[in-house]
């Protein structure tokens, strides 16, 4: 295998034992088992990858992959989806709400992410943004609030340091930002994406509060917010990209005219 196209046509496929024609056009992105196998029991159809690292389910032209967790993991993924050059990536992600205003189970709408990963940096230089497409994010607004939901708008930093919650400095760091979550995937997703062309989009649910001691997130603590409040996350994910494909809208609305050399 020498070219980039041969690579990622091969590994999509080894990664998540699904063949790339039986991958939908619209991807939902996710972190954990869960949402896959909720999105499988609703639409009556087999998980894919039971013995492979990237758990999948497909509904007609939507599909959900479990990547795993972190900004690596997000590039990878985001790479080896050229190989079926989705029409839009939704990322349904859980982050850490950094604003005494956040509560658990808040939803919080990216509009940028700062990109503290270090990952997204083999892709463009520091000083690019890291921008979700906007036409998505619109649909994924209008269908929040059709579940009668609201959210928060703001900026999420990125970060490729898992074990922080214990730093003052770096607290401080994040206070200093003025950010609105903190989590380990959406910059990258959406520099990753950018970079291959692809309309990437955000949604996060807010699942702990790291800020305070507290509020460090325990496995007692995420086991309340799965059972309260993924499952309208993932209705919400998947209403936004249905009614993309129901009414025909396209949201590659870039050029995509950068120097790519």
């Amino acid at each position: 295998m020498k070219t980039r196209d041969e690579i990622t046509s091969n590994w999509l496929p080894r990664y998540t034992g699904t063949e790339l024609k039986d991958f939908g056009k619209y991807i939902i992105l996710v972190n954990f088992n869960q949402y896959v196998h909720m999105f499988s029991e609703w639409f009556e159809t087999p998980v894919n990858g039971l013995d492979k690292v990237m758990l999948n389910a497909t509904n007609k032209d939507i599909s959900i992959i479990n990547f795993g967790m972190g900004s690596a993991n997000a590039a990878t993924i985001m790479d080896l989806l050229t190989a079926i050059e989705p029409k839009a990536v939704l990322f349904l992600g859980k982050c850490g709400g950094l604003k005494k205003i956040n509560q658990l189970g808040d939803l919080i709408l990216p509009i940028a992410a700062i990109r503290g990963e270090g990952t997204s940096n083999d892709y463009f230089p520091p000083e690019v943004p890291a921008l979700p497409a906007f036409n998505l994010q619109k649909a994924v607004s209008t269908n929040i609030r059709n579940h009668n939901m609201d959210y928060w708008t703001g900026t999420i930093y990125t970060t490729n340091r898992r074990v922080w919650e214990h730093d003052d400095v770096f607290k401080n760091y994040l206070r200093s930002i003025r950010c609105m979550g903190i989590d380990m995937e959406t910059a990258t997703i959406f520099s990753v994406g950018f970079y291959n062309k692809i309309p990437a989009g955000a949604l996060l649910l807010v699942s702990d509060q790291p800020m305070i001691s507290s509020g460090v997130k325990t496995e007692e603590s995420d086991k309340i917010i799965s059972e309260k409040f993924v499952k309208k996350h993932l209705e919400i994910g998947v209403d936004a990209l249905k009614e993309l494909i129901n009414n025909g809208l396209t949201v590659k609305h870039l050029k995509f005219d950068y120097d790519e050399h």
